[in-house]
């Protein structure tokens, strides 16, 4: 008689991400853009750019969302980019009492930080197209998924990071609920990781429109153990709260 194996999902019961609430490095870059700079006006390195007093806000009213779940279906595991930016948006959420339990460490995962630029760090748009008019130009015909500026990323680099960064996830977090909170790349990326999208799908996507600071795509646990997306981009945390919402790519605009 053949014993029966009872088959296990490997993946959390439950998958928040979340884009870290408005920077300084986005307002900063909204700046450069309106006055038609080629540079962004920033004196820290991206890793340590802080969140505006918005992003604050954002981040305390999603926490207030969270706060608002029964503790049985609040995150249990928290697990944030190396930036300080990610990491001041969770402990927002973790202090406004957004988490199962008040003792809850972070799992920091430098393999969740933002795309790295290379050489196109601080430029804006206008600023690559007059500094680096052949990486302009390059991206135009290889795409923002393949094209990898020297000293930086492409998507594809980003996605080979997560590919490790969803191992980890499903050795050490299954049946757990998990947050993660990084970068608008990092929310796309893991959408075309856990769906199996294409390129060509998740780029019909990106272009709908730019990830919310601080919108939430959540996942769960179906009755296959694979995770069903459930929201994408979920603005109504922040809504609730009367906290304004942004949209803005980070100061870095060549990331995308």
């Amino acid at each position: 008689m053949l014993q029966q194996v009872l088959m296990t999902s490997p993946w959390p019961s439950h998958l928040w991400v979340v884009r870290h609430g408005q920077s300084a490095g986005n307002v900063a870059r909204d700046r450069a853009h309106a006055a038609g700079l080629g540079e962004i006006d920033l004196d820290i390195r991206d890793v340590d750019v802080p969140l505006s007093d918005l992003g604050h806000e954002q981040s305390e009213a999603l926490g207030k969302w969270f706060a608002n779940l029964p503790a049985d279906q609040r995150p249990t595991v928290v697990l944030t980019s190396t930036y300080l930016r990610a990491q001041q948006t969770a402990k927002a959420i973790a202090d406004a009492g957004g988490l199962a339990r008040s003792d809850i460490a972070f799992c920091i995962d430098e393999r969740l930080r933002e795309r790295e630029f290379g050489i196109l760090d601080r430029l804006t748009s206008q600023g690559i197209e007059a500094r680096y008019p052949e990486q302009a130009e390059a991206r135009r015909r290889l795409g923002k998924f393949y094209h990898r500026p020297p000293g930086g990323e492409s998507w594809c680099d980003v996605i080979l990071r997560l590919r490790a960064a969803l191992d980890t996830l499903s050795l050490h977090h299954r049946d757990q609920r998990v947050l993660i909170v990084g970068h608008q790349v990092v929310v796309l990326c893991l959408r075309y990781l856990l769906e199996g999208l294409t390129e060509t799908e998740i780029l019909a996507i990106d272009a709908e429109g730019d990830v919310a600071n601080c919108g939430v795509t959540a996942y769960r646990q179906a009755e296959d153990g694979k995770l069903a997306l459930v929201s994408y981009n979920f603005l109504a945390p922040l809504e609730r709260e009367g906290a304004a919402v942004t949209t803005a790519p980070d100061a870095k605009v060549a990331a995308r």
